[in-house]
């Protein structure tokens, strides 16, 4: 736990003084061989009652006069200070060997900035913050001064004014959160100790008080004239309190930091993880399978592309690739042209991309997948024969396969035709990204029947934008692609459920909701097609939530 704690005492000569410190140090600060006390950094004793009442017994704290230096801050002369704003010279160590940090107890803190903070708390736990009752704890601090528990407390001092000197044990932290959290556990264990100090100093003061002159004249004289504060060793009688305090501090550090940890939680799976899991089951053997629908006779005639889909494993290994081919495709293409492609994918328009030369025809269906999700992405790689639009919107043919008339007078796609020069096919090119010297050494032709608006979607313009920033890296823009296509995947959400699962709706209520979500007229053909990528398990979901409440 990267905090200190500090005992505190109101002096009525000096005023608010910090008598004893513990805070947790690298060990490379402190040079020489002593344990410390290792009871505590071991943690034998689970919880504060157990280790106080054992740590009395042991005398396994050392004086560290030739392992602590004097403090860097100004430290009181003699003159300045009485016994009562005394405590130890100069502190205890204790080893954690378990995660190489050292706690360390000393009159003050050795850093200047971290002597401010504690000074700092140590006037307002004492003066200008006030606990409901005499005594307990309270929260108060920001960010720049830290964040403070404060436990205030009294102890008996039969030669004091009122019989009482007051104390109070703050605890220091930069992390707002996390000490806030740690509430219950430090404020019970720091009134264990507070109870244990008062119960000595009120043994110590009952034998006292029966020793103690019984005339009224003499006690009011007593009273008018109180002698300097004390020490907390003579309030208590034990020698040994201020390493009882170490001990019980550095417990409290240790056991806390172990009590709450910090971990890296994952957000929630985005559409194209959910995608990915709704593609493969597993077993009772423990084996994964692709889910297959049953067999009938387009089945069988599509036996053939799943042979073709299986090289496209490889791409989902080659984002990163996808993303710079799609790069070089915008600079090849031009910005108008690719603009037109680009369009006809984010909407749902087929791409046909022909070629002889099938990595590079590979390559390109692999660099468009990357801007639209993979729920909309039904894929045939390449063909010796046109596949119809509801089977594929991408598909590679080979370069004599024609394109039925029909088709191209009524369908809604766009032709890439990629004109590659002779290769010699068998000399290997593995030095750059899969596809990509074979799009270097290809021209591209863009061909279609289809219209398009003059106006593309948002988040077209904004991919469009990212990727001819040069700026951005390969891997920083692969991760800005996702998170565009995520967060528009969360609008076609709030449309699916108001539109499928919401009854019967309006146009003036879908255009209402349009404005809500941030999209326009010209977004409205792609949420309507990034509709069918959507998982299916959100769509049972969503559908079968929206009949229960019926």
């Amino acid at each position: 736990m990267n905090a200190i704690i500090s005992l505190c005492h109101f002096c009525e000569i000096h005023g608010p003084q910090v008598l004893f410190c513990t805070q947790p140090s690298h060990p490379q600060g402190i040079e020489g061989g002593v344990s410390g006390v290792g009871v505590v950094v071991e943690e034998q004793y689970n919880t504060m009652q157990l280790l106080l009442s054992r740590t009395q017994e042991q005398d396994g704290a050392q004086d560290l006069k030739s392992l602590v230096s004097e403090p860097s801050t100004p430290t009181p002369s003699s003159g300045n200070h009485c016994e009562g704003c005394y405590s130890v010279k100069p502190g205890f160590v204790s080893h954690d060997d378990d995660v190489k940090v050292s706690y360390v107890s000393s009159r003050q803190p050795h850093n200047r900035e971290v002597f401010s903070m504690i000074r700092q708390a140590c006037l307002r736990s004492l003066t200008g913050e006030v606990c409901p009752g005499t005594e307990g704890p309270i929260f108060f601090g920001n960010d720049q001064q830290g964040h403070v528990i404060s436990y205030s407390f009294h102890i008996k001092d039969f030669q004091a004014r009122g019989f009482q000197r007051r104390y109070s044990i703050i605890i220091v932290m930069m992390d707002k959160i996390y000490l806030l959290n740690s509430w219950p556990f430090l404020v019970k264990n720091l009134k264990i100790v507070v109870e244990h100090l008062q119960e000595k100093a009120q043994k110590v003061h009952d034998v006292e008080q029966t020793k103690s002159p019984r005339e009224p004249n003499k006690l009011a004289s007593f009273r008018i004239n109180p002698k300097p504060a004390r020490s907390l060793m003579e309030l208590t009688e034990d020698r040994n309190i201020f390493k009882i305090l170490h001990v019980s501090f550095v417990w409290i550090l240790k056991a806390c930091g172990n009590r709450i940890t910090e971990s890296l939680l994952e957000g929630p799976p985005t559409e194209d993880s959910i995608i990915d899991m709704e593609k493969q089951e597993e077993t009772e053997e423990g084996f994964i399978k692709l889910f297959k629908k049953d067999d009938t006779e387009e089945d069988i005639e599509e036996e053939k592309e799943t042979e073709k889909e299986g090289e496209e494993e490889e791409d989902e290994e080659e984002s990163t690739s996808a993303v710079q081919n799609i790069r070089y495709l915008l600079r090849s293409l031009g910005e108008k042209k690719f603009h037109i492609l680009a369009h006809h994918a984010v909407i749902g328009n087929q791409i046909i991309v022909r070629g002889a030369l099938k990595p590079a025809v590979k390559a390109v269906l692999s660099a468009l997948k990357c801007i639209v999700p993979k729920g909309c992405c039904r894929v045939v790689s390449y063909s010796q024969e046109y596949e119809a639009s509801w089977k594929c919107n991408f598909l590679g043919l080979a370069p004599d396969v024609h394109i039925p008339n029909h088709i191209m007078a009524t369908e809604m796609f766009v032709l890439v035709e990629v004109i590659s020069p002779e290769v010699d096919t068998t000399v290997p090119t593995t030095i750059s990204p899969p596809g990509l010297d074979q799009l270097r050494e290809c021209d591209f032709s863009l061909a279609s029947p289809t219209t398009l608006p003059d106006k593309g979607p948002a988040v077209l313009t904004k991919m469009e934008m990212a990727l001819k920033n040069e700026n951005l890296t390969q891997e920083v823009l692969e991760q800005y692609l996702i998170c565009l296509k995520e967060e528009w995947m969360n609008k076609v959400k709030v449309l699916f459920k108001f539109t499928k699962a919401g009854g019967s709706r309006s146009e003036e209520d879908t255009k209402k909701l349009l404005q809500v979500v941030g999209a326009q007229e010209e977004d409205k053909q792609l949420l309507k097609f990034w509709m069918t990528g959507l998982s299916c398990h959100y769509k049972t979901h969503i559908l079968s939530t929206t009949k229960s409440h019926h």
